[in-house]
């Protein structure tokens, strides 16, 4: 009926998610931050981490952003800040959504770069101009070393009758209540702080369980040799283990909960968590619906106070980041300092 259209949306897989915040006053741009996120586009922004400046963003990418972001800005017809959240998959930029207003992003990106972004947006607002403003906007060349955002993801507080916790996989519902940051020289010193400050610090040592699933093993696998390389003993279920074995990784077997329950002389995964004998999970979900063996685990971390990580990437950034712990290049600095540098 042409009176009720359909849209019919398309999902990008393995795609980088990116948030613009910018002043523009309807001639003259001025990019505060660009902000590549740490989860793959589909977790709730307002759940993923991000870092400034971009990591893996090719300076080419950012040009055709900053480019994108000035064509919308003036198709609004914006006076002040508008915050623009893209995805690149395979090379190519899409827009998700713009907004023209201040986003939660805003304060974060103030202490990054050491911009008042709202101050300058009042005073755009209220006719000033981004030139008027260059001498104060001039301030920054940019970031100040690497800042990274994390969401306070309140799993921990929450406990069903039967003593689990709930399930910390995350997706396109916004679960956090708050958000921190953390800011060092280089991005895996700046995850770990992030990480302290939202959940507690990720370990320097023990056992980590693994278990990917069958989309992830390739990417996952590979990633995981770091872990062996910093010391770590890995136990994975069947399918994890069988793929570390290919490339050579050393992994104890451990069997699925499911597998016990017709043979209880098994020792699974949830049991190893209980039992305080793993320091971090990595288990990537099945598909968006419950499956009980995943639903388990991350319940037990939970529920143990174990770090638990759901994707891909958040693997590979806390590889980042426990190299940092290892090699104690942790720093404490003002961001009055930070600003001096």
């Amino acid at each position: 009926n042409p009176e009720h259209p359909v849209l019919v949306d398309r999902f990008l897989d393995d795609a980088i998610e990116i948030d613009v915040d910018a002043l523009f006053d309807g001639s003259d741009l001025f990019v505060a931050g660009i902000m590549e996120h740490i989860e793959e586009a589909g977790i709730h922004s307002g759940d993923s981490a991000c870092v400034i400046p971009p990591q893996s963003i090719t300076s080419q990418k950012q040009g055709e952003i900053i480019g994108a972001t000035r064509q919308i800005a003036e198709a609004i017809g914006v006076r002040g800040l508008i915050n623009i959240q893209y995805a690149i998959s395979n090379d190519r930029l899409f827009v998700l959504e713009a907004n023209p207003r201040a986003s939660r992003t805003v304060p974060f990106v103030s202490k990054a770069t050491g911009v008042q972004l709202a101050k300058a947006a009042a005073l755009i607002a209220s006719s000033r101009t981004v030139s008027e403003l260059s001498a104060y906007l001039s301030q920054t060349q940019g970031p100040r070393g690497v800042s990274v955002k994390e969401a306070v993801l309140p799993f921990n507080r929450f406990r069903r009758s039967d003593g689990r916790g709930v399930d910390s996989v995350l997706g396109p519902e916004m679960k956090s209540t708050g958000e921190v940051m953390g800011i060092a020289s280089d991005f895996g010193a700046a995850y770990a702080k992030s990480q302290i400050a939202a959940f507690g610090a990720l370990p320097k040592k023990g056992s980590v369980f693994i278990s990917f699933t069958d989309r992830d093993k390739a990417a996952g696998c590979s990633t995981a040799k770091e872990l062996h390389r910093l010391g770590f003993s890995l136990f994975a279920t069947a399918g994890t283990h069988q793929a570390l074995k290919k490339l050579g990784i050393d992994a104890e077997i451990v069997s699925k909960h499911s597998e016990k329950e017709s043979d209880s002389s098994l020792k699974s995964a949830v049991d190893l968590i209980e039992a305080g004998s793993i320091s971090l999970v990595i288990n990537t979900p099945q598909g968006r619906g419950a499956r009980k063996d995943g639903w388990l685990i991350r319940t037990a971390a939970v529920a143990k106070g174990v770090p638990c990580i759901t994707t891909i990437p958040g693997f590979k950034a806390a590889i980042a980041g426990i190299t940092a712990l290892q090699n104690e290049a942790m720093t404490a600095r003002s961001l009055q300092e930070w600003g001096s540098l």
